[in-house]
């Protein structure tokens, strides 16, 4: 999973990065930043402390934090260049908004105001969104005067398809809540566009405003919660703070503050929810690992993303839900039980699910 940060500048999107990765290393100097961060799942750590293996293998995010545009939102003609070409390569796009007041960091825009900067973000997301489009349509002029009958034809469906996508655009409808098919989807995925990615937007807040988090958080979901886009009030600047802290000494100053889930906990179960992903986990002497695979993926794909040659050479699998594991204590149990079933290469692999993959090649 990769997730592109996005904001203003001195929204705190270098903080929240720092956070999420758990290091203070990003300094936001107007270049791209680039970290991993392991998707701490509890699951995993009991079985690896049943198994005992010689490693244990969390799930990873690669985060992307991409400089805000130094002449304000809204200003430029969108994104583009290498920031571009970074984040088309994500899953799903941060949004961090500034809801802090600190005189001593004043606002690009003069003021306070995190909805104007969600409109301005949203604006700058389809300006980019925009101009691939207005790209296209010259590609495919040019193509449609030199190409076979079926493939003009195949051109001016694409061009009706672009034509709507723009239209919905113009009337600040983005990609995501646009009714597109299932084969138009095919057709327009890879040009990556921004307003088509699931959207996280998160307001930064200060640390006096940490009681009314939740009132934030209930008016957020009423005017930004859409399909496909998840809303969360946090002060990133604490959560970098306590980010860097020995993980006892992190608890228990959550539990005095009263602050609970970490950010990265958070953002991680939320992003896992918006994008639509889930885990699953292999098991052994050897190794104890988790997986992060799309929600109705069948088993004979899942195989394929631990390595080709178990989905080319695919048998079964052996399947144990994380529960019914536990309740029976260990593999041989679960199979005695009935609990560890043989599954083909339909079957739909679910979270938790605990998988040994038979193969041949």
């Amino acid at each position: 999973m990769q997730i592109g940060i996005i904001g203003i500048t001195k929204s705190g999107k270098t903080t929240v990065f720092n956070a999420l990765i758990r290091s203070a290393t990003a300094q936001g100097a107007g270049q791209v930043n680039i970290g991993v961060a392991k998707v701490v799942d509890p699951r995993l750590d009991k079985l690896t402390s049943m198994f005992k293996p010689k490693r244990e293998v969390y799930a990873e995010v690669r985060y992307v934090d991409i400089p805000g545009a130094p002449e304000g939102l809204g200003k430029s003609q969108g994104i583009g260049g290498e920031y571009l070409n970074a984040l088309q390569r994500t899953d799903a796009l941060l949004h961090v908004v500034r809801a802090f007041n600190d005189p001593t960091v004043p606002h690009i825009n003069g003021s306070i105001d995190p909805y104007r900067d969600t409109v301005a973000m949203d604006m700058e997301l389809a300006f980019s969104d925009l101009a691939i489009i207005e790209r296209r349509f010259k590609r495919l002029e040019a193509e449609m005067k030199a190409s076979k009958p079926q493939d003009r034809e195949r051109a001016k469906k694409e061009t009706a398809l672009l034509e709507r996508l723009r239209d919905g655009l113009t009337d600040d409808i983005p990609i995501r809540q646009q009714e597109i098919s299932a084969e138009d989807q095919k057709t327009i995925s890879n040009y990556q566009f921004l307003t088509a990615k699931p959207l996280f937007i998160i307001f930064n807040i200060g640390e006096d405003q940490l009681a009314d988090a939740a009132k934030l958080e209930e008016e957020m979901a009423k005017r930004l919660g859409k399909p496909k886009v998840l809303v969360a009030a946090m002060c990133c600047k604490l959560e970098a703070e306590l980010a860097q802290m020995p993980p006892d000494d992190e608890k228990e100053f959550r539990s005095s503050l009263g602050v609970g889930e970490s950010a990265a906990g958070r953002i991680v179960r939320m992003s896992y929810e918006l994008i639509g992903l889930l885990s699953f986990f292999t098991v052994g002497d050897d190794e104890c690992r988790a997986w992060t695979i799309p929600l109705d993926t069948p088993a004979l794909k899942a195989a394929g993303q631990i390595h080709s040659d178990i989905e080319r050479g695919f048998i079964r699998a052996e399947v144990v839900g994380y529960d019914d594991f536990l309740k029976a204590g260990s593999l041989p149990d679960s199979r005695k039980q009935g609990l560890l079933r043989l599954e083909g290469k339909t079957y739909i692999v679910r979270d938790g699910d605990i998988i040994n993959f038979l193969f041949n090649v």
